[in-house]
């Protein structure tokens, strides 16, 4: 079976590496252009290109999906069935081009948290379980037929970047054995997603800075799932005001622990364990943060040359 692989981050790198290992035949990838990253705008490759490269998997790097040319050349390598991961969203000429179909693999036990950023909204609404679910991809975005799905337990002080990386191996395994199933069998189990009460689904929209500001008008627990569902990245952050100058400085948050200890006043408190921050009900201890134009850092770090008795939320 000719399989023709589409990604871009390095989470779609694992999945690729699991293919390539079982011996499947990756006739070419899809994968964004190559762009300026970085202070020096160096030009950069994507994961997955570097990934194809090394393994002298043929490459193409269309700028428009819908381009004549790609889709010509798209077609001329008459692939079995194509596999994207973390990729851009597909127009019906190209996932319907393939005669066994386009699967996807999308960090989430689908129906629930559709969207570009499931495995922070998971996190951040404090689930304590999430998985990765293969699919057929359709018209509508991640909206198609399921056709198998793993889960994970989320932990109470789990990341996001540590939920990230166990379900790209939980994915890695899912997809290699979606596609083994595809590749034995004419007809294909799947389950439609209509079946399931979509009346209780959780979106994942994407996330942008300003929705990763702190409320510290919330409760510890919420606060605590916030800044976990977006560490490292893209991360929490909050203003902090010094009540002599009246200077206003970025912090971002990334290690934090509910206490239980209830909230006696609104000010910062240095503990010997972190620094503690007044939420509504408890205080949120924070071990690990970045202050503005500063790398990140452990709390004794900045605690050698700073205090936070001046500053105020």
């Amino acid at each position: 079976m000719k399989i023709i692989f589409m990604g871009t981050p390095d989470f779609a790198v694992c999945i690729l590496e699991k293919l390539i290992q079982a011996k499947k035949d990756i006739i070419a990838v899809v994968t964004a252009p190559d762009k300026p990253a970085g202070r020096g705008r160096a030009i950069q490759e994507s994961a997955v290109k570097k990934c194809a490269v090394s393994h002298n998997i043929p490459t193409l790097q269309p700028t428009n999906l819908k381009e004549e040319d790609f889709i010509k050349t798209l077609k001329s390598y008459e692939a079995d069935l194509f596999v994207v991961v973390a990729f851009r969203m597909l127009p019906e000429v190209v996932w319907s081009m393939p005669p066994k179909g386009t699967i996807n693999l999308h960090g989430s036990l689908l129906p629930q948290y559709r969207g570009a950023a499931p495995i922070n909204w998971a996190v951040i609404n404090g689930e304590k379980e999430t998985g990765v679910s293969t699919f057929f991809i359709e018209k509508e975005i991640d909206t198609g037929k399921i056709i198998q799905q793993a889960k994970i337990q989320i932990a109470v002080n789990d990341t996001v970047g540590e939920v990230h990386d166990r379900l790209m191996h939980l994915g890695a395994d899912l997809t290699l054995r979606t596609v083994e199933l595809i590749e034995s069998n004419d007809t294909i189990p799947s389950v439609d997603q209509n079946s399931f009460d979509l009346t209780r689904m959780k979106h994942a929209p994407k996330i942008f800075k300003e929705d990763c500001k702190v409320d510290w008008s919330k409760d510890s627990k919420s606060i605590h799932d916030f800044i976990r569902g977006l560490s490292p990245y893209p991360a929490a952050w909050t203003n902090l005001t010094n009540k002599s100058s009246g200077e206003t400085r970025s912090f971002k948050l990334f290690i934090s622990r509910q206490t239980g200890v209830k909230v006696t006043e609104r000010e910062i408190i240095t503990s010997k364990d972190g620094i503690l921050f007044p939420c509504y009900d408890e205080y949120l201890l924070i071990t690990e943060f970045q202050p503005e134009g500063k790398r990140r850092m452990h709390f004794k770090e900045f605690l050698a040359g700073n205090t936070f008795e001046d500053w105020t939320i």
